[in-house]
């Protein structure tokens, strides 16, 4: 899984030209919010009930890396 948010981060931000990226996570998921810290998103706040899964209101945390090289004159008009 590390690897395959590796490249889909290396497109977003050298292929794609994105600002930021972000990935959402279920508070019990501590395996997910590990690999996240480790790729370096940082958390920006919760949801509560944010998707209904398997027959309930889940809450989530949510996270986002930033492009540290993003360049706005790239950005399409």
């Amino acid at each position: 899984m590390r690897e395959a948010l590796e490249a889909v981060i290396r497109c977003a931000f050298d292929t794609l030209k994105l600002h930021r990226v972000q990935a959402n996570y279920q508070p019990h998921n501590l395996r997910s919010a590990g690999l996240l810290k480790r790729l370096g998103f940082e958390i920006e706040g919760h949801a509560k009930n944010y998707l209904y899964l398997n027959g309930a209101w889940r809450d989530h945390v949510l996270s986002s890396r930033l492009n540290p090289d993003f360049d706005p004159e790239h950005m399409l008009a």
